[in-house]
């Protein structure tokens, strides 16, 4: 926070650019292909179609209250995110309200990881948890011991359900724990989901240290979180950020790139396609090498995310800052008051397909303040409420997915993205881990890219 609002100069038609390097797309993975470039000196120039940075987590203005396009946490084991947010200037303890592993479904389940050495706290957190039977909870402690004992490596992949039929999970444990955390986790129904996917997360958050299962609220909305303190990271560097600069097609040069917008043409070296999987295969649409990656990205499915913002008087308060319920239309419950001080402020998130998708945003807020009513006794109306429906939010992730990989038949070519190969769902730490990728490729094959001295110009 403090961070100087970034200013972006008009951009004169030029045929040459003293950077070699294009990143498109201004969100997490193009924002973290572009620090990761910046540290190492090597010029970039970020491509953003939008008035401000952040792409799917960004944040907005209503009733002049500052919130998220959509209500995000983020795990401890996203090491690569919470790493870069402090090299670009960031303070976690600052930044974040930190809490232990507790998944809690109103008056239904509870789950509270004490503080043990993994992975103790979590055995001990299920068998003690909160309105399962004796049996469920041992079949979920048993679970997990049974994945560790496999790696949490399938032979083959199948859905997330049938793998838990498969290891005896009862269906009161796969309703209050399970099918929550896979819809959390992957955005997808349990029947539909990847196994091996939901394999990686739990490995990586509730098999590691303690540390990796706590749950990081950020107090401050995304695109402060990350990309605004990272363009200005950049720019101290001789990066460019270009906003409201949309790249309308991409053609080969020679050994180069043009890129075109509707105020310059530009040529690189290299080029790093950060963008959404719509816009990625329109530009590769025109290129015929890419012909088979546009097939496949456009042959991915998607699932929506929507997020209900209430705002009552400042009193309304939740019992923790995040909850859950069971069986309602709202899925999870923020209290942003606990959160970020936003006092009376809550936020309803509903993630993957269903019903809710056939209501109209009054009717769906209508459906989320009569739950907050019935379940909390909060009676009288919101002061005001504000729906955010992202209809593709993330890819759908299903069993043996197919996903592009960041390498593309063109040399110099990227592709990042939560949605390219990985394995990871579509998450914020998947996002920033391409762009990474893509970095790295640069990096380690650097001999073509000219590396420049750190401009330390003021930043306006």
């Amino acid at each position: 926070m403090g961070t100087p609002p970034l200013q972006v100069s008009a951009v004169v038609p030029i045929t040459d650019n003293d950077s070699t390097v294009a990143i498109i797309g201004g969100g997490y993975a193009g924002m973290a292909a572009a620090v990761t470039l910046a540290a190492k000196n090597i010029q970039v120039t970020v491509f953003e179609s939008a008035k401000q940075l952040g792409g799917r987590a960004r944040g907005v203005i209503q009733h002049s209250t500052q919130l998220d396009n959509g209500q995000h946490i983020l795990l401890g084991c996203y090491h690569n995110t919470l790493k870069l947010i402090e090299q670009v200037g960031g303070n976690l303890d600052q930044d974040f309200k930190r809490l232990p592993l507790q998944l809690t479904l109103h008056r239904r389940f509870e789950l509270k990881a004490p503080r043990l050495p993994a992975p103790l706290h979590l055995l001990v957190g299920f068998l003690f948890a909160k309105g399962l039977s004796y049996r469920a909870r041992w079949q979920a402690a048993r679970f997990m011991l049974e994945m560790r004992n496999i790696n949490f490596k399938l032979e083959a992949d199948e859905s997330a359900l049938a793998l838990l039929h498969r290891y005896r999970q009862d269906k009161e444990l796969i309703r209050f724990l399970w099918e929550p955390i896979c819809i959390s986790a992957l955005n997808t129904p349990a029947h539909k989901a990847s196994a091996q996917v939901l394999l990686n997360v739990l490995r990586d958050s509730l098999n590691g240290s303690r540390a990796d299962s706590d749950m990081m609220l950020p107090t401050l909305d995304f695109s402060a979180l990350f990309p605004e303190r990272a363009a200005h990271y950049i720019a101290k560097r001789g990066g460019n950020i270009l906003l409201s600069s949309g790249v309308e097609s991409i053609t080969r040069h020679g050994h180069e790139f043009e890129l075109h917008t509707d105020r310059s043409i530009q040529r690189f070296s290299k080029v790093i396609c950060a963008a959404t999987p719509s816009t990625t295969s329109r530009l590769f649409g025109l290129l015929p090498e890419l012909s088979e990656t546009t097939r496949q990205i456009d042959a991915i499915s998607y699932q929506p995310i929507y997020t209900v913002y209430l705002q009552y008087t400042p009193e309304v308060t939740l019992p923790h800052p995040m909850l859950g319920l069971d069986q309602c239309i709202s899925q999870w419950l923020f209290d942003r008051g606990q959160i970020a001080n936003q006092h009376g402020l809550i936020a309803a998130v509903i993630s993957a397909e269903g019903i809710h998708q056939e209501l109209t945003h009054e009717q769906l807020a209508q459906k989320v303040i009569a739950e907050l009513s019935e379940q909390f006794g909060i009676y009288h109306a919101p002061l005001w409420f504000k729906v955010i429906a992202e209809k593709r939010a993330t890819f759908s992730c299903e069993v043996n997915l197919p996903r592009p990989a960041h390498l593309t038949p063109i040399q110099n070519l990227f592709i990042a993205g939560d949605f390219t190969q990985g394995e990871y769902p579509a998450t914020l730490e998947s996002a920033v881990m391409s762009g990474i990728r893509c970095a790295n490729e640069i990096i380690n094959n650097n001999e073509s890219v000219p590396i420049r001295g750190v401009n330390l110009a003021a930043v306006h």
